[in-house]
């Protein structure tokens, strides 16, 4: 097993950002209230998970890459909120009072409009380095990031990749930016028609592409989405009927026909590629069976695969991540981000959560394993053994991953001497 391979894909699903990434638009006219979206990346599998009201949460509709964090998000009032990538640091603005999860998760559970949103953001810093749109169904919206509230004066706003500070001087250069508002001041009304245009002609194409684009009508709560710039083929959610049938998450590209060019631009990627075809080897053959599969695959062949534990290993991690979001009602696995409310001491059952536990024990019995990336399993082992109640191993797997800085990754060392310090 390579070490290189495994690591980056941790490293990508934890710190990757696109600066030239994404477009984002709110517009109210004659009282119609839409936002848009073009959500670009360099790679595909998106996913789109419906989280029903609770006790505690509104009910939304979450979209996002397989890490689970919500990249764009509607809740049932038609609060809406999207990020793009900025160059911003937020340490220069010194944060102080950070708060301890995704904070705009929390805001699309707790907030009915723009307004509720920025009661809720007094309380916090803003400690993000993307910057975002949030727009609701009243036809308020504002664009935020670490330095700037900007809230819009005029029918629309539109959010890109430049510090939105610097629109009053002019100081920034984005074409998107500029084709947007070329359309949006012309513009005599407002519908899914237009806005579709608009996203057509602000997409992505190449390594950074777009991979895919949403319309929201924001006081019907009705989204129109369109997979990997194919404007002819759109999927219609109502999420008022979606909420009805309770919590699930799968892929975007379900809904959609097959296509070419998607699976050409997924295939760049060979390891994730293959991870995604085993995960939907397992919905279709079911989780348990597809799993010996490999294992024993692997176990007798003459010649190794050098990338299949490597890619067992991301399918571990993804088991988890599904698992989690399904536990906290639409939110992402706040550990893995080494987020403080990911430090809480829970326990749940899953057979996802189970089927990650054998997946990490068959990975640390291999032979010559690095020594790095065994520590790395044993973190795994320890959280997914500690949430399903053996306190006693977990312990033991804490203790080994935390006992040598030089023999561990950063990552992996600092959660598991937190979590020691818990137990």
């Amino acid at each position: 097993m390579k070490k290189i391979l495994v690591f980056a894909l941790m490293l990508s699903s934890i710190l990757s950002q696109n600066i030239y990434a994404c477009t984002v638009i709110s517009y109210a006219l004659n009282g119609e209230v839409y936002a848009a979206a073009n959500e670009d990346d360099d790679m595909g599998f998106a996913r789109i998970w419906f989280n029903p009201k609770t006790t505690e949460r509104y009910g939304s509709v979450c979209f996002g890459l397989p890490d689970l964090q919500a990249q764009a998000a509607m809740n049932e009032y038609g609060l809406f909120y999207d990020f793009t990538a900025q160059n911003i640091d937020p340490a220069k603005y010194h944060p102080k009072n950070i708060y301890n999860g995704d904070l705009f998760f929390e805001i699309l559970g707790k907030c009915k409009t723009v307004k509720e949103a920025l009661v809720f953001l007094e309380k916090y810093d803003y400690a993000i380095s993307s910057q975002v749109l949030i727009a609701d169904a009243l036809g308020n919206s504002m664009i935020i990031n670490a330095g700037t509230k900007l809230t819009k004066s005029g029918h629309y706003q539109i959010n890109t990749n430049f510090d939105i500070s610097n629109l009053k001087t002019k100081n920034y250069s984005c074409r998107r930016y500029d084709i947007s508002d070329e359309m949006l001041k012309e513009a005599k009304t407002i519908n899914v028609p237009f806005l579709r245009d608009i996203l057509n002609r602000t997409r992505q194409e190449g390594k950074l592409s777009t991979i895919y684009s949403n319309i929201y009508d924001l006081k019907r709560k009705i989204i129109t989405v369109y997979n990997f710039h194919d404007f002819e083929h759109p999927y219609v959610i109502d999420l008022k009927k979606e909420l009805t049938k309770g919590y699930r998450l799968e892929k975007l590209s379900n809904y959609f026909p097959a296509s070419f060019a998607y699976e050409q631009f997924s295939m760049s990627d060979r390891a994730m590629y293959r991870k995604e075809m085993i995960l939907d080897e397992i919905n279709a053959k079911g989780l348990q069976p597809t799993l010996n599969h490999y294992f024993d695959v692997n176990k007798v062949a003459v010649k190794k695969d050098s990338t299949i534990n490597g890619v067992l290993l991301e399918i571990g991690i993804q088991l988890i991540k599904d698992s989690y979001n399904q536990h906290a009602n639409g939110g992402i696995w706040e550990y893995w981000f080494a987020m403080p409310n990911g430090f809480k001491i829970e326990n749940f059952n899953d057979k996802r959560l189970t089927a990650a536990t054998e997946i990490f024990n068959y990975l640390g019995t291999e032979k010559d394993l690095d020594v790095k990336l065994k520590n790395f399993i044993l973190e795994l082992s320890a959280y997914v053994n500690l949430i399903q109640g053996d306190q006693q191993r977990a312990k033991e797997y804490y203790g080994i991953a935390a006992s040598n800085t030089t023999d561990s990754w950063p990552i992996s060392f600092n959660r598991s001497r937190k979590m020691l310090a818990l137990l």
